[in-house]
């Protein structure tokens, strides 16, 4: 060697570098550092199982007509279901299986008012702030767009009511908002948020909210956040439901709006919500909403 030729010892050639002594000896190994992933999961009923059988569970789950979700969401559905798992592992037997991305989505492309005055929406329990609105829904078999209104409710994102239909007419409105308020025992103080859709502004419907003492207010032009639940909502709709399911007749995608709503309310996991559902959220705080009537 080099060094050998001016009697430099090895030793201090690593020192005048800078080395570690350990770093000089060690002898590079191939493959990736760690432990091997773990092959077994434990489930509640069945012990250990294999990745094969979580595969097949997350399958099974995907199989949903209407659940299309990440790996995070899965974990918690997977828990549910009885498995002891970690997200990190989820991600890995997904990401091995082509799991992570479904690819059978569809391309459908096809004047004394009150404004809102705080655009970010702080609830304390349900039927405090609601948030209304209207998404188009292509009809193939007709070449033309339908309706649907949906009615959220912002504390709980609980789908309290909806109506679809070719066309939506601010005797629609009221009639939906008139069931609505007749099946709940609302307290006093609920407010109700919309956009500036003629259907929403129309004097009728203003009088009828404050005939039975709901305030409404209106989000700004151009500013779909100031009512972005239920803005979320539609668009989880768009992702779940439009781009997944192929359908041509206005009944066909009726009967799987009415489904879908119930699957939504009673078993979708929230994120938002600590990953439970919004129906599991009403009937925890559904309480609060008794404590607000006897008080108001």
């Amino acid at each position: 060697m080099t060094f050998l030729r001016y009697n430099i010892s090895k030793a201090k050639i690593i020192k005048i570098v800078g080395m570690v002594h350990s770093s000089y000896y060690r002898v590079p190994i191939g493959g990736k550092k760690g432990n091997k992933p773990s092959k077994k999961t434990f489930h509640k009923n069945n012990g250990l199982v294999s990745q094969d059988t979580v595969v097949a569970s997350v399958k099974d789950i995907l199989s949903h007509e209407f659940i299309d979700c990440g790996y995070r969401l899965m974990t918690s559905y997977l828990t549910r279901d009885g498995y002891t798992i970690n997200h990190k592992k989820l991600y890995r037997i997904m990401k091995e299986e082509g799991l992570l991305k479904l690819d059978n989505r569809i391309d459908r492309s096809g004047s004394g008012r009150k404004f809102v005055k705080f655009r970010k929406v702080y609830t304390s329990r349900p039927l405090e702030c609601l948030e209304m609105d209207i998404k188009m829904v292509w009809i193939p078999s007709v070449g033309k767009n339908a309706y649907l209104l949906s009615v959220i409710d912002v504390h709980t994102r609980k789908i309290l009511k909806d109506y679809f239909s070719f066309n939506i007419k601010q005797s629609h409105v009221i009639a939906l908002l008139s069931e609505l308020f007749d099946n709940y025992d609302y307290p006093n103080n609920v407010v109700i948020r919309s956009d500036n859709s003629s259907q929403f502004i129309a004097r009728k419907v203003r009088e009828y909210l404050g005939l039975i003492g709901v305030q409404q207010e209106f989000t700004h032009i151009a500013t779909p956040e100031e009512n972005a639940h239920i803005e979320a909502y539609h668009g989880i709709l768009k992702k779940e439901v439009f781009k997944r399911v192929d359908y041509q007749h206005f009944g066909e995608i009726e009967q799987i709006l009415k489904r879908y709503v119930k699957f939504y309310n009673n078993r979708r996991l929230y994120g938002l919500l600590g990953r439970i559902t919004p129906m599991e959220k009403w009937n925890a705080d559904k309480h609060l909403l008794l404590m607000k009537k006897l008080t108001a």
